[in-house]
């Protein structure tokens, strides 16, 4: 190794640039190699130019985030030249065999790891830029990036945070080459995962996201074996987690949010827990499609389920429940009759929020082979339809809440709310769902504050997003 890419250490300690790009996934896999650094005695620099190396966490999964992957990458080798590169487009195969899509794109990038390689990142780290001397340092971090104890760092504002319960997936989507990138399912220890949350509701995070590639498949790669926690017996599975977890919740007076939860039958096991208020009644479920033929050329898992029934069954033991969901529209060889099944069961479905993408061919994914593929402007006219009648849905719902008295958790509330904020409802996931738009309360002696919860009167409708009055 050329003595040109080492920087020989100095009094000051070391500075990493960092960027994270993707999902919440890939998010905490950003926070793990945070920590790790912090704990080693790194700083981070908000700029390029200033640090002594960079690390750029990518995303993989569609072209615009390959796009934007890439970019970003060049950028930090324009503005400093030491790259290293981790994340999901990391472990994409380039056109040669054997070879390797950011290397041959940027080959003067010094290391390429996968996703959720913390080591690897690290003893990348190791080589290029020393360790500091003294590893007794300060870990107060920069402003956007919380040091909450046994947690570690967290990129998340305070008062909420991603807990990710399982590396990987099982499934193998037609349409998805995820499991090439992260590999098959591996849960979390229980008692490492409930450890975890724990240090978070101290920390005073007031909303936890449970996050993984599947949620309700937790603890099947392990035969749902028992672990401890607390020195306690638990169980490897969902049920049990969000029980735990929820219990946890309830004592600090805090939210627990589901996210990527396939439509099982044991998931109608966790909705009782959503009627006793010990986890939020939302659930975020990717159906991708209504149509059995199409789920079956996507190989969806749980493509039989009898999806309608299964929402009603979950409304009948909460009738407060929310339903996210996402879509893909124009998929290989879907027909006119199996888009329109699908728009039908968008309007009797009803469910709350749903997004759609038309369907875009991903290097890799085996739907690409099929037959019947459609022409790109009648994928994005059925992705529009789809908007349409989702809207139509979701809005029709929101007119429901005028009126209605709700919990709000404050995300943005300048000058302590005098002149208003914004929060959220149990009814919306952070950057993905709406917002309530908080007017100036009418009590002056009425405040607001980021990362409390404060109760407001629903008095309109605006696009995707409420109006509430803080009582």
């Amino acid at each position: 190794m050329s003595s040109d890419n080492v920087t020989a250490p100095t009094a000051n300690a070391p500075k990493i640039g960092f960027v994270s790009l993707g999902c919440p996934k890939a998010l905490t896999d950003s926070e793990l190699i945070l920590t790790q650094l912090r704990a080693e005695g790194y700083e981070t620099s908000k700029t390029f130019a200033g640090a002594d190396l960079v690390i750029v966490n990518t995303c993989g999964f569609i072209d615009d985030a390959v796009k934007e992957s890439l970019d970003t990458i060049g950028e930090a080798l324009a503005e400093n030249g030491k790259v290293i590169v981790t994340g999901c487009l990391g472990a994409k195969a380039g056109a040669g065999e054997g070879s390797n899509l950011v290397k041959d794109v940027h080959p003067s990038v010094l290391a390429v790891t996968g996703p959720h390689a913390t080591q690897e990142v690290m003893d990348a780290v190791h080589l290029h830029v020393p360790k500091p001397h003294d590893p007794f340092i300060d870990l107060v971090p920069e402003a956007r990036a919380e040091f909450r104890g046994a947690a570690g760092i967290k990129l998340t504002p305070k008062h909420y945070a991603y807990l990710k319960i399982s590396e990987g997936c099982n499934h193998r989507c037609s349409f998805c080459i995820i499991p090439s990138m992260r590999g098959d399912l591996v849960s979390r220890p229980i008692g490492d995962v409930l450890s975890e949350a724990k240090a978070l509701f101290e920390s005073g995070v007031k909303e936890l996201l449970i996050i993984s590639q599947d949620t309700s498949a937790y603890g099947v790669d392990v035969k749902y074996r028992t672990g401890f926690w607390d020195g306690k017996p638990v169980k490897t599975r969902m049920l049990d987690l969000v029980a735990k977890i929820g219990e946890m919740a309830q004592a600090h007076g805090a939210w627990v949010r589901l996210h990527y939860v396939y439509p099982y039958p044991h998931v109608d096991e966790v909705i009782p827990l959503m009627a006793e208020g010990l986890v939020l009644p939302y659930l975020d479920v990717p159906f991708q499609h209504a149509h059995p033929d199409v789920l079956k050329r996507m190989k969806r898992p749980a493509n039989g389920e009898k999806n309608l029934d299964r929402l009603r069954r979950w409304r009948e033991l909460c009738p407060e429940i929310v339903v996210r969901s996402t879509f893909i529209a124009g998929f290989p060889g879907e027909t006119e009759e199996e888009f329109q099944y699908l728009l039908d069961f968008m309007k009797e479905a009803e469910i709350d929020r749903a997004g759609c993408f038309a369907y875009s061919p991903i290097e890799g994914a085996p739907a690409n082979e099929l037959p019947g593929a459609l022409p790109d402007a009648v994928r994005e006219e059925r992705r529009a339809r789809f908007m349409e009648v989702t809207e139509a849905v979701s809005v029709a719902k929101l007119q429901r809440r005028v009126g209605a008295i709700m919990q709000v958790l404050v995300d943005s509330a300048p000058a302590l709310g005098r002149k208003g904020g914004v929060g959220r409802t149990y009814a919306d996931a952070p950057e993905i769902d709406g917002t309530v738009r908080l007017l100036p309360p009418e009590k002056a002696s009425k405040t607001l504050k980021v990362g409390e919860f404060t109760r407001a009167r629903i008095v309109a409708v605006e696009g995707h997003d409420l109006i509430g009055l803080p009582i």
